[in-house]
């Protein structure tokens, strides 16, 4: 009982990076429909952003975690305004590639001034153990874990109480209706985008002490993230949130239980998902 807590436990903290970058993923899908294949390199970006923080001003984490998810933040803006907006009348498909283009530019980048090993990062607060009941569990995770959990309330209280919400979430279900009663939807979009690029460097940030920090991070984890967001249904934030934390726990226990299934488990569920509900658990079909 104890091994199945503490792995359900780990698969919690695991499920806490998905849900923070899907998250950020059905947040820009939902408004722009945009699939942004560079949310893992942004990601990756977080955490090279406080490895290098650290390296070059002395400053710690605290400083990171503010501070890099903001310049990234700012960074998605300008993404957005200069390159992704021009392709938006297109086929979704440009902004695909464009996007996908972008993710390597910025491995590669990366690459030249790192190299392909990984970074040490050890100015993470927290640690030691704490005792949990059952069993001890590091510190920094329980951190981790608490902190993606406020964010995600945070969020899903932004969208379901406040103006500014109602306004994000008619402009993603219904825009021609909400431009009809005078709403500009367009005014939206790059606030928006950078808020999920924000939250792709969060995690990169809060995964810097506990993971290794190299160019593969980002790419490793994408494509597990796709599956969340698909799993929990384009678009829909409370579903993508739900499917990173399943998702972490069903990796975790596949683990302990059935190890040769424990990576291939996410999409043995997501192909069981898209074929009784191929808009995801939580999804809106589209109609043409």
């Amino acid at each position: 009982m104890t091994s199945f807590l503490q792995q359900a436990f780990n698969g919690l903290v695991s499920g806490s990076f998905y849900a923070l970058l899907a998250l950020g993923l059905a947040v820009i899908f939902g408004m722009l429909r945009v699939v942004n294949f560079a949310h893992g390199a942004l990601y990756m970006l977080g955490a090279f952003g406080a490895v290098a923080l650290a390296d070059t001003t002395g400053l710690g984490f605290w400083w990171a975690l503010l501070l890099v998810p903001l310049a990234l933040a700012v960074t998605g803006t300008l993404l957005e305004r200069l390159l992704i907006r021009r392709l938006t009348a297109l086929d979704p498909l440009y902004n695909f590639l464009l996007t996908f283009g972008v993710a390597l530019v910025c491995q590669d980048l990366l690459r030249m001034k790192y190299g392909a090993h990984s970074q040490p990062y050890e100015r993470g607060p927290f640690t030691g153990s704490m005792d949990l009941g059952l069993f001890d569990f590091p510190r920094y995770q329980v951190f981790v874990l608490a902190v993606s959990v406020a964010l995600c309330l945070a969020v899903w209280l932004l969208l379901t109480r406040t103006r500014i919400g109602t306004i994000v979430r008619a402009a993603t279900e219904r825009p021609e209706l909400t431009r009809a009663f005078g709403i500009d939807t367009g005014r939206w979009v790059t606030p928006v985008f950078g808020f999920g690029v924000g939250l792709a460097a969060l995690a990169g940030v809060l995964a810097a002490p506990m993971r290794a920090v190299n160019t593969g991070m980002g790419s490793d984890l994408i494509i597990t993230v796709f599956a969340v967001v698909v799993i929990g249904g384009l678009g829909s934030v409370f579903g993508s949130v739900l499917a990173g934390f399943t998702i972490g726990m069903l990796q975790a226990l596949g683990n302990l239980y059935v190890p040769v299934l424990s990576q291939t488990s996410v999409y043995l569920l997501m192909a069981v998902v898209l074929l009784v509900r191929p808009a995801g658990l939580f999804g809106k079909e589209e109609h043409a």
